[in-house]
């Protein structure tokens, strides 16, 4: 079992390690997806939502064969962006579907954390750089 399987799979308390954290939001997000309303508006923000929020750990993992520091730090702010896209879709539903806002919330707040571990990275990475 590769080391990323494995720390998933260990238990339910929160990952320190923003890659295994990604892959678990990704799950939770194609999850909740499947919960909403078989409607055309859903289907959309359902389809646009599990696209940036899987992109968030796929650009992460894609950045573990970049070829340089400045790649590597390329997909960890790409998927910054893929993270920021996410809050939007996530915010648009919680604002038109209130049957599941609580959950909803309980996504947006994950993201958020998940957010801010990529932005530390990004910045202790950079720092890295200028010395």
């Amino acid at each position: 079992m590769s080391n990323l399987k494995s720390q998933i799979y260990i238990s339910n308390v929160k990952s320190t390690n923003v890659k295994v954290r990604a892959y678990q939001f990704s799950i939770k997000i194609i999850k909740f997806v499947n919960k909403l309303p078989s409607k055309r508006a859903f289907w959309v923000i359902g389809d646009q939502l599990i696209r940036s929020a899987t992109s968030i750990g796929a650009n992460m993992m894609e950045g573990q064969s970049s070829s340089s520091r400045r790649e590597f730090i390329k997909y960890y702010e790409i998927s910054l962006k893929s993270s920021n896209e996410t809050k939007y879709w996530l915010s648009l539903l919680k604002d038109s579907f209130v049957e599941l806002k609580n959950e909803i919330e309980i996504l947006l707040k994950e993201n958020e954390e998940i957010s801010r571990m990529i932005a530390s990275s990004i910045l202790t990475l950079k720092n890295k750089n200028r010395y």
